[in-house]
């Protein structure tokens, strides 16, 4: 078992106190977004095994088998194929969807062989991966996920009465639904540059007033947008999806073609390792219309919430059911009987409440306090789970 050190990444769009308070620390009053843990590249973990602080990457590298086990290897290659993160959103995030593991590589393919550097603004493609994710809320979270459906979308932004609009709704209230949402999102996408202005800037005012009429109502969660982003049609093409509200302890799994956006508020996070981001919003960042209308999929559907159900063969683990292998998240709310979990996967465990002990099959141990986290080699042998009042969240994959 190896205790963790992780690497915070400053985004613009963090909150400046979410982190800090897991961790346990006094805020620097800049923004800390995403607390890392894991294999990235970009910013991988360290472990020190007695010769100093060494990024996992490496150590998975030396010895894939050694660390993630031969059924690991076998079935996702040498790197652990998923990131586990702590989100915490201050501010709205881009609206955006991922590719399929298909269009990544084809995608990735051709944009290799046109020659557009990795690094460069208008690359969507940075390497062959799918990302799809899966969001679990540490506190109340709000976000935007999936399409309304386009008769209600279009009562949403009927309700503004700004006549500018009026296309979008015709477009929504008189075509099939798939493509009445693919429409739809290109023209609100292909506004030119001085009508996107003006019609964004009535837009949120109109907003503004339906939320001091109704605090309640359907128009402020987008408040937000309006005061952080003026002027970005990602408020419009926001309208499109559904905003939901998690609790604690609720979860989202977002995959391939879904376009979905966070809001506000602090989650624990798992994907697949990739940084293929198609966006639509809500960013200073490249937004490349026709292939974003290309990977979408146009699709109305009400979120679909998850929360942890019971392991059989494993009390008191809590797992968030997906639909792929290369992640699997579980939670622990411990009490005092301890737990146990097997070794034949890799894994990371994160403690966000409490304090909870670690102890492997050799009776070596590692104590996890709030914020804290490890990285647990396939060794094939149990590790003991303690600590009564402590939670844990298990990353590991599906073998």
């Amino acid at each position: 078992m190896d205790r963790l050190v992780n690497t915070v990444r400053p985004y613009a769009w963090g909150s400046v106190t979410a982190i800090p308070e897991l961790l346990g620390q006094q805020p620097t009053g800049q923004p800390q977004a995403e607390l890392w843990m894991g294999a990235h590249p970009g910013a991988p973990s360290r472990v020190d095994r007695g010769d100093g602080p060494r990024p996992l990457d490496e150590l998975i590298a030396a010895d894939p088998q050694g660390e993630l086990g031969a059924a690991a290897v076998a079935g996702f290659g040498p790197g652990l194929p998923f990131l586990f993160k702590v989100l915490a959103a201050g501010i709205p995030l881009s609206i955006q969807a991922h590719p399929t593991l298909a269009q990544a590589r084809a995608g990735f393919a051709d944009e290799q062989a046109r020659g557009i550097p990795l690094d460069a603004p208008e690359r969507n493609y940075r390497d062959a991966n799918h990302k799809p994710e899966l969001i679990c809320a540490l506190d109340a979270f709000d976000g935007l996920c999936g399409f309304r459906h386009p008769t209600d979308a279009a009562d949403l932004i009927a309700g503004l009465r700004v006549p500018a609009l009026d296309p979008v709704i015709a477009i929504l209230r008189g075509r099939p639904e798939g493509e009445a949402l693919r429409e739809a999102l290109a023209a609100i996408l292909s506004m030119d540059g001085a009508t996107t202005a003006a019609v964004v800037g009535e837009v949120a005012e109109a907003v503004v007033r339906a939320a001091e009429t109704d605090p309640a109502g359907p128009y402020a969660a987008y408040t937000r947008i309006t005061r952080t982003f003026p002027g970005d049609i990602g408020l419009i093409a926001g309208m499109l999806l559904n905003h939901i509200r998690l609790q604690p302890g609720e979860a989202l799994y977002l995959g391939a073609g879904v376009p979905h956006g966070y809001l506000y508020g602090t989650a624990v996070e798992i994907m697949a390792n990739s940084d293929n981001v198609l966006r639509a919003g809500l960013t200073p960042k490249h937004i490349d219309v026709p292939e974003l209308l290309r990977i979408v999929e146009f699709e109305a559907a009400a979120p679909d919430v998850l929360r942890p159900v019971p392991v059989a063969d494993n009390p008191g683990e809590g797992l968030y059911p997906v639909p792929i292998d290369e992640f699997r998240l579980s939670r622990f709310d411990l009490g005092t009987e301890p737990r146990r979990i097997d070794g034949r996967a890799p894994q990371i465990l994160l403690c966000t409440a409490g304090t909870a002990r670690l102890t492997a099959a050799d009776g070596s141990t590692v104590d996890l306090a709030r914020g804290e986290s490890a990285f647990l080699p396939a060794t094939g042998k149990d590790t003991e789970l303690a600590g009564p009042g402590a939670t844990l969240f298990r990353a590991t994959v599906t073998l």
